[in-house]
């Protein structure tokens, strides 16, 4: 399971989509991809033209989007009080809480952001 991180989602479906061939590969490789509500919400609140929305909504159905719940509220929580430098991450905590309560890998393309997550494993494909 690959959970996409919302820098992923500007690079491959807006733009020149630079991202787009990668995300075709993976997906074509029969890898299961998905979304946070979180970094659906992170997508969504950006300036976005009515046929990136259709793309998304056709490759990522917003209804399909992995729900932020307790177990991933509680694991954000945990991550934000052992990291070093929690203060301005909130979110992209709590995108990573939701990619290891799922044991999913997470997809960004700003691995600094969440390198230093512990048990975080960071998709790099080439």
């Amino acid at each position: 399971m690959i959970h996409l991180d919302t820098s992923l989602l500007v690079d491959a479906l807006t733009g020149p989509k630079r991202s787009a061939p990668a995300l075709r590969r993976v997906i074509e490789r029969g890898e299961r991809v998905a979304m946070s509500a979180l970094a659906l919400y992170e997508w969504l609140r950006g300036p976005r033209l009515p046929e990136e929305l259709a793309f998304q909504e056709a490759l990522l159905p917003a209804d399909a989007a992995v729900p932020m719940g307790p177990d991933q509220a509680t694991r954000a929580a945990e991550l934000y009080r052992v990291m070093r430098r929690p203060r301005g991450r909130e979110l992209d905590l709590a995108i990573a809480a939701c990619a290891l309560t799922h044991g999913a890998a997470l997809w960004t393309l700003h691995p600094r952001d969440f390198e230093d997550v512990p048990d975080l494993v960071l998709l790099r494909p080439a």
